[in-house]
């Protein structure tokens, strides 16, 4: 579903890259989690996997197509929430979706039943009638997610998708990434919630100071020496620090 092949980039000005050899592949079906200390690559990686960067040298394919050959159908076949979403404040909950809608090409009854919904899961269909900008930051996040999942992407990227949702939300979004990946769907997230990650994830990576530093389920990431039955805070922790190891 993701796989990147010798991924560099190094920021204008830096003397170190922000990612740097990057190999890893996301597979059809798992929800995939990306964690990392601050600065250690994340956001960057995601930007170049949904095409807001491009990567100084490697290959990153989606869903089969190679982002630098077929951008458009790399990036239809996704569905994309930043950590900061940028949406348009002068227009509506309702007019932002719709546009959302006709970007991706998703039919009337489709879009309705959809939207239907997401609003009422997501407790929006009060105010989708109002101004972005009078919406809280967790209204704007659930409004986020839910334009990225309107054309049932077979892929989710998500950079720090629980910030700002309510407990509630947080549960129903994370039931929401499990019934995709039964329907034979790709989640990749980023998270600082270790556990949110450890209950919900196939597998993890790792990455510290560009680099991926260990990949696997936890299953194998405890097999490593030393790390028998931790916790995959202590896992992290551990690997950040003394530099980790790799597996797939």
């Amino acid at each position: 579903m993701i796989r990147l092949k010798g991924v560099s980039k190094r920021y204008r000005g830096a003397s170190t890259f922000a990612v740097q050899d990057l190999d890893l592949e996301v597979r059809p079906g798992e929800i995939f989690g990306f964690l990392g200390p601050n600065g250690a690559g994340k956001t960057t990686t995601i930007k170049m996997i949904v095409g807001l960067l491009k990567p100084d040298r490697g290959q990153v394919s989606v869903n089969g197509h190679d982002l630098a050959m077929d951008p458009i159908a790399a990036k239809h076949s996704m569905g994309f929430v930043p950590d900061k979403p940028d949406l348009y404040p002068r227009l509506t909950g309702l007019e932002y979706l719709n546009l959302i809608g006709d970007v991706y090409g998703v039919d009337g009854p489709t879009r309705t039943r959809r939207l239907d919904h997401y609003l009422d899961m997501f407790q929006l269909g009060a105010v989708v009638g109002d101004l972005i900008q009078s919406y809280s930051r967790g209204m704007q996040q659930k409004l986020a997610l839910t334009s990225a999942l309107l054309h049932a992407p077979a892929l989710f990227i998500l950079d720090e998708p629980m910030v700002g949702l309510d407990p509630k939300s947080s549960h129903l979004f994370k039931e929401i990434m499990r019934e995709h990946v039964k329907q034979g769907n790709t989640v990749f997230f980023s998270t600082h919630v270790l556990e949110v990650a450890e209950q919900l994830c196939n597998r993890v990576g790792i990455i510290n100071q560009g680099k991926l530093i260990a990949c696997g389920s936890m299953e194998e990431l405890r097999r490593s020496p030393g790390h028998a039955g931790s916790s995959l805070e202590k896992l992290f922790l551990e690997l950040t620090d003394e530099g980790g190891f790799y597996e797939e």
